[in-house]
C-alpha cells in the first residue's frame, strides 16, 4: 500500500476521534460518558502513528526533499508537543480540569499537525518520491505499526536510530503492560483501505 494512502487512513481515523472528543463533557459527565476509553484509543493510535512516522516517514522526507530537514523538523516539533499532551492525558483522570485542558489542547494541536502534513508536506513528498518508493515505505509503515509503542514517551528522542532500537524495547514493554492491564482490548484496529 502506498505510504500516503496508509497515513491518510490513519489521519482519517484520528480526525474521527477528534471530532467526537472535541465536544467531550468535562467534570462528572466525562466519567460516565466513556471519555477515558475514547481517549485511551486516541493515545494508542497517535502513539503508534507518530512513532512510525519518526522511524520511517520523516527520514525519507529529509532525504528526498530539498527542504526536507525544515519540513521534518517542524513536524517533529509538533509531534513532540502532541506527545507531551498525550502524556498529560495518561497521567490525569477524566473529570479533572487538567485532563480536559490537555484534551482540548491536543485536539487543536493534532488538527493543525494533520493539516500541515497533508497540505504542506505530502504534495511535495508525492512529487519527489516515486510510486515504487512510496509503496515500499507503505509496507514498512504497516509492519512497524503492528509493533509500535502504544504510549506517547515524550522523553524519548525522536530520532530514527533511537526509535528503532530503544523504541522497540519500549514498544514491547508497552504491549506487555497493555496485555496485563486489559488496555490491549481497547487498541484500535489498523486502518482498512476501502
Amino acid at each position: 500500500m502506498d505510504a500516503l494512502t496508509f497515513l491518510r487512513q490513519d489521519h482519517k481515523s484520528v480526525l474521527g476521534m477528534l471530532e467526537v472528543l472535541d465536544g467531550a463533557p468535562s467534570g462528572n459527565g466525562s466519567q460516565v460518558s466513556g471519555l477515558a476509553t475514547m481517549v485511551t484509543n486516541l493515545v494508542i493510535a497517535e502513539s503508534q502513528h507518530e512513532a512510525i512516522e519518526e522511524q520511517h516517514f520523516w527520514p525519507l522526507v529529509r532525504k528526498a526533499l530539498e527542504d526536507g530537514d525544515e519540513l521534518a523538523d517542524k513536524a517533529i516539533e509538533q509531534e513532540q508537543l502532541g506527545k507531551k499532551l498525550l502524556q498529560q492525558l495518561e497521567d490525569a483522570h477524566a473529570g479533572e480540569p487538567e485532563y480536559h485542558q490537555a484534551l482540548q489542547a491536543f485536539v487543536a494541536a493534532a488538527r493543525e499537525h494533520i493539516s500541515y502534513e497533508q497540505e504542506v508536506v505530502w504534495p511535495k513528498f508525492e512529487a519527489a518520491v516515486s510510486g515504487e518508493q512510496r509503496e515500499k515505505l507503505g509496507q514498512q509503515l504497516e509492519l512497524a505499526k503492528k509493533i509500535a509503542p502504544t504510549r506517547p514517551h515524550p522523553d524519548t528522542p525522536p530520532t530514527p536510530t533511537v526509535l528503532k532500537t530503544l523504541g522497540m524495547v519500549t514498544a514491547v514493554i508497552d504491549h506487555v503492560k497493555d496485555a496485563l492491564t486489559g488496555r490491549a482490548a481497547k487498541n484500535p484496529p489498523d486502518p482498512q483501505i476501502h
